[in-house]
């Protein structure tokens, strides 16, 4: 893609196309680091929509999608008429009440959750699940699906901790759930995004579809590409 002489160099680099699998969550990480890095002033308008999605490579739709999200969670201001767009706030949010934490830390916890996550769900879907098993895994699914916000990251453990108890290892059990304290720790540093929120939900159904059919790949790969939207997610806001 050719330089464009009225984007900053620093713009170029940053708004590259996303990696598939999660254009949404990858399209909220991007923006925010023009905007915690500094590339956009305050009251400094974005690219118009059309661009952006141009060279992010997703489409207008996740674009905009994106754009609420953020000026929702107080980061951008959308102004009509003609001099209207997006703007970045004059004030941007600031997550005082918690103790700053640096991108080691992140990586960690999410390294982590990588490897036990993913090998559960692989795991899980090579065993022989019980009745019983089958329906615990559908039941906790379809209460995150319906979760209230104030509840919601209450029912997405309880599942992931579900996922990890049909593994078949006992030991996996608290390795999983004391990372998710940790991860729901940063977690709710950060705003819940209703598009964020609808597609866990997809990827939540796939994974319990791919260990109920017996597809350890798909299981782990649906995982994989889960954990990957929340690390998104994880470093644009808190990096």
């Amino acid at each position: 893609m050719s330089a464009d002489p009225d984007v900053p160099l620093a713009s170029e680099a940053l708004l590259r196309p996303v990696r598939p699998g999660n254009p949404f969550e990858d399209t909220v990480e991007r923006l925010l680091q023009t905007i915690r890095l500094g590339v956009l002033q305050p009251g400094e308008s974005l690219p118009p929509e059309r661009q952006l999605a141009s060279r992010l490579g997703v489409s207008r739709d996740t674009v905009r999608e994106a754009i609420k999200s953020l000026a929702d969670a107080g980061y951008l201001v959308s102004r009509r008429g003609r001099y209207g767009g997006t703007f970045l706030a004059d004030e941007l949010p600031r997550h005082t009440e918690t103790p700053r934490v640096t991108r080691d830390e992140i990586d960690d916890a999410l390294r982590l959750r990588e490897i036990l996550e993913v090998g559960a769900a692989r795991m899980a879907a090579s065993r022989t699940l019980t009745a019983a098993d089958r329906e615990v895994l559908w039941s906790r699914m379809t209460d995150v699906r319906g979760a209230p916000p104030d509840d919601y990251r209450r029912l997405d453990s309880r599942l992931h901790l579900a996922i990890a108890e049909a593994a078949g290892s006992p030991s996996l059990v608290p390795l999983v759930a004391e990372n998710r304290m940790r991860l729901n720790g940063l977690l709710d540093q950060i705003p819940l995004l209703p598009r964020n929120i609808a597609h866990s939900d997809e990827q939540h159904e796939a994974i319990v579809v791919a260990i109920l059919a017996a597809d350890g790949d798909g299981a782990a790969a649906a995982m994989r590409a889960h954990v990957a939207g929340s690390a998104a997610l994880l470093h644009g806001f808190l990096d």
